[in-house]
């Protein structure tokens, strides 16, 4: 029995017991691109397939049609875009969300109605314009939130109204300050914290008796002195000594 690096017999991803022995890659390991228990294709072990093909990635095209969706999603990652074409229907989203990030765009744009939202979300990570654009309608949240990520911040108001709020948060990150308004009086405290920290110290006295003290301190912090000083007698001793500061600044 042969026993990795960290003492433990060498299993393949079906739990078989194997030795360099009767490897394929014997050559390679007398270069040092092969070691048993760290970098090795047939090892259960995800991030020992990766160093293999890190290590050897000519041979990743060889590997592409692997019955272990680990090792055909390992393989997609420094195979050559032709061979990961192939891979575009391939039955496991993993698999499939790897080849999104990997394939040229026009045949990613062929992937966005995947029926799978991590396919959809790596789809999302390299469309651009009017296909980036009709993935903000996704039903679900990871996907819109990477597309909140990536659209330009002058189609942002599109996703003013999300149900997320993580994306709302989003845009108030990103939007341009002069559209900030609406997600200032967001449900969300995040979210209104989020906006209130790049909107124009104008535009903060209407949080000046915010719920949430986060937005309290934002006002005592940023808006203009006369709307600070309204918190000097703050609940919370924070908010009130930052006001307090405010008010007696020279």
């Amino acid at each position: 029995m042969t026993l990795t690096d960290d003492g433990e017999a060498a299993e393949d991803w079906t739990g078989q017991k194997f030795s360099c022995q009767d490897c394929l890659h014997q050559k390679l390991r007398e270069g040092g691109r092969c070691v048993l228990g760290r970098i090795c294709v047939r090892d259960k072990r995800t991030r020992r397939i990766d160093n293999f093909f890190a290590k050897n990635p000519e041979y990743a095209g060889d590997y592409i049609d692997h019955l272990y969706f680990e090792v055909r999603a390992l393989a997609a990652k420094y195979a050559n875009p032709f061979q990961v074409a192939r891979l575009m229907k391939d039955p496991e989203a993993e698999v499939r969300a790897v080849a999104a990030l990997k394939l040229p765009l026009a045949r990613v744009r062929d992937m966005r109605n995947d029926k799978s939202s991590a396919v959809r979300q790596a789809c999302a990570l390299r469309l651009e314009g009017a296909d980036l654009v009709a993935l903000a309608g996704d039903d679900e949240e990871q996907v819109r939130l990477a597309v909140a990520r990536r659209l330009d911040p002058t189609l942002l108001p599109m996703l003013l109204d999300d149900s997320s709020p993580a994306v709302r948060r989003e845009v108030a990150a990103r939007i341009p300050v002069n559209r900030l308004y609406p997600l200032l009086k967001d449900d969300d405290a995040l979210v209104r914290r989020a906006a209130a920290e790049r909107a124009a110290p104008d535009s903060l006295a209407m949080l000046a008796n915010d719920p949430d003290l986060r937005l309290r301190y934002v006002v005592a912090d940023r808006a203009p002195r006369e709307v600070a000083i309204r918190l000097v007698n703050d609940p919370d001793e924070e908010v009130a000594r930052r006001a307090r500061e405010r008010r007696d600044e020279a």
